[in-house]
């Protein structure tokens, strides 16, 4: 664990010195979230195709773009091609980010 405190140390040193290739090709998981619901497990084995999920997030609210579970940004969801895609309409500040964070 030391050995990759002291990586991430040295690579946010070098961002800071402007080396921005070292994180480049660092994978992150970038999801979309439409709303959230809980459920017992009862009921979520009760669904079937066609089932209603109700979500804790009225149409037309803005989607939560999260990367690696934190939000960063908020969007809209469009067709593009027959595939749904993601409009981004506001960016989370960084003081938001790290109030969330908390």
């Amino acid at each position: 664990m030391a050995d990759e405190g002291q990586a991430v140390a040295q690579a946010a040193s070098e961002i800071g010195n402007g080396n921005l290739e070292l994180i480049l090709d660092v994978p992150l998981g970038v999801s979309v979230e439409l709303g959230r619901v809980r459920m017992p497990v009862r009921q979520l084995l009760s669904l079937t195709a066609g089932s209603v999920i109700e979500l804790a997030k009225l149409a037309g609210e803005p989607l939560d773009v999260l990367i690696n579970g934190r939000a960063v940004a908020r969007g809209e969801a469009v067709m593009v091609n027959d595939k749904f895609g993601v409009r981004l309409t506001e960016i989370v500040s960084q003081s938001e980010r790290v109030e969330r964070m908390r």
